[in-house]
């Protein structure tokens, strides 16, 4: 079921790949290289003036010049791990709620394969697949930084990359836990999207609000980005974190689909 699963979504993961790709090329290998060529108009003392709002959107945002602050605030803080959740929630919804809803999924069921284990290697499909996408980019970021002539080390673009990852196999693995307990793939959508968004707002421009910043221990965003791998490297601790939540949600998305009433 694993390489079934990934045969068929096959279309998605190589248009994102490419995708993906070229948004480095855009973002790192052009526009990166003219900010480099003004320092002084994206420089910390230039940001400084920004209103404090969009610098707290942006993850406190510090500098554009140097290669860490543009990847950080412009790629790594918000564009890629949006792209990247968009992603998996594409693929985590097509692999369980999508077959449903077009009531295909009755069939799938009555394979020589228990629910437990169907769920199980669906959400296999979906660690490999955005695996394989993860792979792929980073290879082209990380050529694309060093042709742009980025001072950033690869272990540095690798630890910000397998944050992005995991962040991604986050979202989607909610994904599938809603559709397996809801078997509607909008339902799953909505869910998912909601809690990034007001995941993101806590842990930025809600970070120094009272009321609301306790809820930054309940927000995926702020394990990815609260140890800032693209100056310190890993951030061990968050990464198994983020790495273990999607471990449970995985079991939710089991235990939700086997007692549910599939029509079958």
């Amino acid at each position: 079921m694993i390489f079934k699963s990934l045969r068929d979504q096959r279309r998605p993961l190589i248009g994102w790949t490419l995708g993906l790709s070229v948004f480095f090329v855009l973002y790192v290998g052009v526009v990166y290289p003219s900010i480099a060529e003004d320092p002084a108009t994206y420089s910390a003392q230039a940001v400084a003036k920004y209103p404090g709002a969009l610098r707290d959107l942006m993850g406190g945002l510090q500098d554009f010049a140097t290669a860490p602050g543009y990847l950080q605030s412009v790629v790594y803080q918000l564009l890629l791990p949006a792209l990247f959740i968009v992603c998996a929630m594409g693929l985590a919804g097509r692999s369980l709620a999508g077959p449903e809803e077009s009531g295909t999924l009755e069939l799938i069921v009555t394979l020589p394969i228990t629910r437990r284990m169907l769920v199980v290697q669906l959400f296999a499909a979906l660690a490999l697949g955005l695996l394989a996408v993860a792979a792929v980019t980073l290879l082209v970021a990380w050529a694309v930084a060093w042709s742009a002539g980025m001072d950033v080390g690869f272990d540095r673009i690798l630890a910000a990359h397998t944050g992005v990852y995991l962040l991604a196999l986050l979202f989607g693995t909610v994904t599938l836990a809603v559709g397996a307990a809801t078997g509607r793939r909008a339902v799953a959508t909505a869910t998912v999207g909601a809690w990034a968004v007001l995941g993101y707002m806590v842990v930025t421009v809600g970070k120094n609000v009272d009321a609301v910043s306790w809820l930054r221990w309940v927000s995926p965003f702020h394990y990815y980005a609260e140890g800032r791998p693209l100056y310190q490297g890993f951030p061990a601790g968050d990464y198994l974190v983020l790495a273990g939540a999607a471990a449970v949600l995985a079991l939710t998305a089991v235990l939700a689909f086997d007692r549910r009433d599939v029509g079958v």
